[in-house]
């Protein structure tokens, strides 16, 4: 019966994805309101189509169904429920319906978010989401039908993948990289929309950016994850191994941070539109590529699934989707309006971005090419290569040592030109805090010259990033006289995606500082202890207490204890397991890790015999791991701050655009009539003070008092207020 279900339900969705997609090619063709009221309503009954087929097969894998196919795969009646409940994810056919599930939440959000605004784009938009759309569900009730009766039905099933099992992680880690990498899919159709429509306006422009933002946000927490799941579970002691699938997340991560870097040129200086709307396409094919390596299973991966026709659907779709990228990008860019002037000069803050697009571009194809050229080669010549970490290593280090120069040098520059001596000086700061970092570095005996420099270059963006989350708050409180604390307030209520971005960068810095400390400063030391001996490792006095076995129902687990002290202090009992599953011949290792904030203590056993026999250990000290995942947590809070919607105003602009003409007597709207002007509590305000026309450009003529122009008033739809005589973000 909930087979039956399960795939009338997909079929509902596919059928509404149909339909929705030609009544969006007819909406944006004809201008049919009614037309667009189907599409839209189709996108809210694929959504609701998939939520159900989902919430049946999580009730077919609770109920152990095994008449249904999906849970006589991966089912099992002795697996704990949390394990049961994400089985769902643990396999192929489930995968694809999850992807279809998170894909109908992001239609409805997209379609509810749609309803009233952008006329011009939205019947395009989805259309092209309608039709990504078509591809999934057809997935879900062809290849990849996860509801397929089974006869004669099994009393048992084998469980999901061990891995899985061995790490609460795997609840969080895979639909946090759903939702970034299903996510892509709106930014892509209104990419595509833009240029089918012809238009490209600001408030589009805003709209897309904070689109790919949503999706950014979660990849990025699931790249983390997976880095922290890695560490906790593999036994390795590390984290990133440029793994085909661990780069399949992070290209469409590159590219899509290119993007939001790129849209802040678009938006404010309406330059580099091609372009970006490339880079939005190329990140959702991306993940589109990595669900292709992932899949397919035609790279050697702890990640990939085993080998599947979806493989050839998927290739098949990639290439459908490059040709109706570059056609339309060939066909409709040059529809879009021309930048009304050129690139300021070479010391600007959009010439910084255009420098970090390009290295965002570099990045992106030497993961790609590393990742991709041993199954290329296989493909051409049928010899076997493997491109390892040492590449990959070699080659990122001084691009990402660039990336982090560009956070400190752009985030100084105006927008526009800009006195080059200025812009020095701009810059002192930040630099003697890299040469200051260099020296104590090399006094505390630091040698590997990458390792300096990320210390050096983290310096120098992490005192550049502070300066200007703190420059709009001082100038505020020195022109109203405020205190720093409510004019911090103030400003960040006002200006979220500045700080939000700020923070981000932050969070990035964070991680790169620490991940060069822990690779520079890790030791591994591999110890066989006979039942009460002790041994030192790095001050850690170890001593082994003995192991036992324990009996769970979805596996036995070998479990050794190891007395640790550092010192006088006594730091516990460690346990270190290998657990045997009915599913796999050899053990999985399940490391201890004792985490802090200074350096991590990591125990991965290799074997232990039963009662008094020895027990052979795997010793590993890392620093600064533990600052690993704090800079991840960072990241998604400057993420969160930087999509938090805008206010009730910024909305209504959004709603209402401005008219392109708007002049100075425009700037009153700007004004609460029910608070006074600051100028008249503090007449020193007055000086400096300078208002924007809702279409956001500095309004015509000199300040009031002459002054060089600071902005202390938030500009409508959803822009930012920009504080300083420079115009700084």
């Amino acid at each position: 019966m909930i087979s039956l279900l399960g795939r009338t339900a997909v079929l509902v969705a596919l059928a509404a994805c149909s339909i929705g997609a030609v009544t969006g090619g007819v909406a944006g063709t004809t201008r049919s309101e009614d037309a667009l009221r189907w599409s839209r309503w189709m996108a809210y009954t694929f959504g609701v189509a998939m939520m159900l087929a989902t919430g049946l097969m999580e009730f077919a894998l609770l109920t152990h169904d095994f008449s249904v196919g999906y849970v006589a795969e991966v089912g099992s009646t002795a697996t704990p429920t949390w394990v049961t409940i994400v089985s769902l994810w643990s396999s192929l056919n489930g995968s694809i319906l999850l992807w279809g599930l998170v894909l109908g939440v992001y239609f409805i959000g997209f379609a509810w978010y749609t309803r009233d605004r952008y006329p011009a784009q939205t019947p395009w938009a989805l259309m092209v989401a309608h039709g990504v759309g078509i591809f999934f569900a057809f997935l879900v009730a062809g290849v990849a039908n996860p509801f397929e009766a089974v006869s004669p039905v099994p009393l048992d099933g084998p469980g999901p993948n061990p891995l899985l099992q061995n790490h609460v992680l795997m609840v969080i880690h895979p639909p946090m990289l759903y939702l970034g990498y299903v996510g892509m899919t709106i930014p892509f159709a209104m990419g595509a929309a833009a240029l089918l429509a012809g238009q490209l306006d600001a408030a589009w422009t805003r709209a897309l950016r904070r689109w790919m933002l949503v999706p950014w946000g979660f990849l990025t927490v699931g790249i983390v994850l997976g880095g922290w799941w890695s560490y906790e579970v593999l036994g390795w002691g590390g984290w990133w191994a440029w793994d085909p699938v661990e780069n399949a997340s992070f290209l469409p991560w590159l590219t899509g941070t290119a993007f939001l870097h790129s849209a802040m040129v678009m938006e404010r200086r309406d330059h580099l539109k091609g372009w970006t709307l490339s880079l939005v396409m190329a990140t959702f094919l991306l993940t589109i590529l990595g669900t292709f390596m992932t899949r397919s299973g035609v790279f050697n991966s702890v990640h990939s699934f085993t080998q599947s026709p979806i493989g050839p659907v998927f290739l098949g779709f990639l290439g459908l989707g490059m040709v109706f990228c570059v056609l339309l990008l060939a066909a409709r860019v040059d529809r879009l309006a021309p930048p009304p002037e050129g690139l300021a000069g070479p010391v600007s803050r959009e010439t910084s971005f255009l420098a970090n697009n390009l290295l965002f571009a570099a990045f992106t194809m030497t993961v790609l090419l590393g990742t991709v050229y041993p199954l290329l080669n296989e493909a051409l010549t049928g010899e076997q290569v493997s491109v390892g970490q040492p590449y990959f290593d070699r080659m990122s280090a001084p691009i990402g040592l660039a990336i982090l120069f560009l956070m400190g040098v752009g985030p100084t520059l105006p927008w526009g030109a800009v006195d080059p001596q200025r812009a020095l000086k701009r810059v002192a700061p930040p630099a003697g805090a890299a040469v200051l970092t260099v020296g104590l570095s090399l006094a505390l005996g630091a040698r590997a010259p990458w390792t300096i420099g990320t210390f050096a270059m983290g310096a120098f963006a992490l005192v550049t990033t502070v300066q200007e989350l703190l420059r709009p708050a001082q100038a505020r409180a020195q022109a109203l006289g405020e205190g720093m604390l409510p004019a911090t307030l103030h400003v960040l209520g006002k200006a979220r995606r500045r700080y939000g971005g700020y923070v981000v960068h932050i969070g990035v810095i964070i991680i790169a500082v620490a991940h060069a400390a822990a690779i520079s400063g890790s030791t591994k030391t591999s110890i066989t202890l006979q039942q009460g001996q002790s041994a030192q490792v790095e001050g850690y006095d170890i001593t082994y207490i003995g192991s036992e076995m324990q009996d769970q129902p979805h596996r036995m687990s070998l479990v050794a204890r190891f007395a640790v002290r550092e010192g006088d202090r006594d730091l516990g009992v460690v346990e270190p397991r290998l657990n045997h599953y009915k599913k796999m011949n050899q053990p999985i290792g399940t490391p201890e890790v004792r985490s802090g904030p200074v350096e991590d203590l990591y125990f991965s056993l290799v074997n232990a015999g039963m009662g008094g026999d020895a027990a052979s250990v795997e010793v590993m000290v890392k620093p600064m791991v533990w600052w690993l995942w704090v800079g991840g947590a960072v990241m998604m809070l400057g993420t969160v701050i930087a999509a938090w919607p805008a206010g009730r105003r910024a909305a209504l602009a959004a709603r209402e655009p401005a008219p392109a003409d708007a002049g100075r007597g425009s700037r009153r709207r700007l004004h609460d009539p029910r608070r006074p002007d600051p100028r008249a509590r503090n007449p020193a305000a007055a000086r400096g003070l300078q208002l924007e026309d809702p279409a956001g450009r500095a309004a015509a003529g000199p300040a009031p008092g002459g002054g060089a122009g600071q902005r202390l008033w938030p500009r409508p739809q959803g822009r930012q207020q920009r504080l300083g005589g420079q115009g700084r973000r």
